[in-house]
């Protein structure tokens, strides 16, 4: 390494788990040379069960999701996004047969790579029967002993399968919004996946379309605009803290965003293209009650539109609004 011409600054080692051991290798050159080094993985699952070196104090942590539509710009296709999703990959791939075939591949590679040749579990055809109903029940709320009893396995493993899943990085966890308020909540988490068109894989959706003004549409537009905001703040305001509410009655509040030094932020997400008062007032109800909150709605509609204190954006159009760091990135 010493041996590199200085003008070389950069060393990039790709799939850092696979070799744990070249870590000390890592910070003894970091302490002694001025080389920067760049480290990629998609899985820290085994580097901290190896009590591998994490550099801790000498290295950045940063998450590289899926593509944001803010990064594909004139490239971005809302119903190619949420039948297909928006891996890098995907966007090199023309036919659709060529995409269904990466999409389902990935799960194999996944599962042989990311979790077999770990030995993280004992048993394979459990684990594939649960990737199949927990991408089924992608954004609800999690009922780990319905779970349990569709896969076959214990309610403690079906919450191990999850942690996997977080852990490796394919999903993550909504918490339930837990400061004080007056309404009775439901205090269980939601689980999403990292990417839309890797749950319709996994769920076995991908031959079926989706069709405008239906519940699946529904559930995917949610999914995308989630993403987003799970993706951006990750990037640009990682203090933000992610949350929904549901009440015991059923009122929901899709997303909650904590903003140090901001108001609470919650937001409805809509796919449908026309947006008036009456199919927004159980949000606008549950929002008044929520001290010191800012209320928006994003939708598929066309025009910015103000319904008491709820502000409805045109869904990107409202993204920028809460992120903007992205208009300075465009300038």
């Amino acid at each position: 390494m010493k041996a590199l011409p200085k003008e070389i600054i950069y060393v990039i080692i790709d799939e850092i788990q696979k070799v744990p051991k070249l870590l000390d290798e890592v910070h003894r050159l970091i302490e002694e040379t001025d080389k920067i080094f760049i480290l990629t993985g998609s899985s820290a699952r085994k580097l901290k069960r190896g009590g591998a070196n994490l550099l801790a104090g000498r290295a950045f942590v940063y998450h590289l999701h899926p593509l944001s539509c803010f990064e594909l710009k004139n490239q971005f296709d809302l119903e190619k996004a949420l039948h297909w999703g928006t891996l890098p990959k995907i966007f090199s791939l023309e036919e659709n047969t060529e995409k269904s075939e990466f999409l389902r591949s990935y799960a194999d590679t996944y599962l042989k790579e990311e979790i077999w040749s770990e030995q993280v579990i004992r048993k394979l055809p459990p684990f594939r029967r649960f990737l199949e109903v927990a991408a089924q029940c992608n954004g609800k709320i999690i009922n780990y002993a319905n779970i349990a009893m569709d896969v076959g396995v214990d309610d403690k493993t079906i919450k191990e399968y999850f942690f996997i899943l977080e852990d490796t990085m394919i999903g993550f966890f909504l918490e339930p919004f837990h400061n004080s308020f007056r309404k009775r909540l439901v205090e269980k988490p939601k689980f999403y996946f990292f990417d839309p068109g890797v749950v319709r894989s996994l769920s076995r959706r991908l031959s079926a379309s989706l069709t405008s003004k239906t519940a699946a549409y529904g559930e995917a537009f949610e999914h995308f605009i989630l993403l987003e905001f799970i993706r951006l703040g990750s990037y640009f305001q990682p203090d933000y803290r992610f949350s929904f509410i549901r009440t015991m009655g059923d009122v929901e509040v899709d997303l909650v965003i904590e903003r140090p030094g901001k108001q609470l932020l919650c937001i409805e997400i809509k796919s449908s293209d026309t947006i008036n008062e009456r199919d927004i007032s159980p949000f606008i109800k549950i929002t008044k009650d929520i001290h010191d909150c800012e209320a928006i709605v994003l939708s598929q509609d066309r025009f910015m539109k103000k319904f008491d204190h709820v502000t409805c954006y045109p869904w990107k159009q409202g993204i920028a609004e809460c992120f903007p760091e992205l208009k300075a990135a465009d300038s």
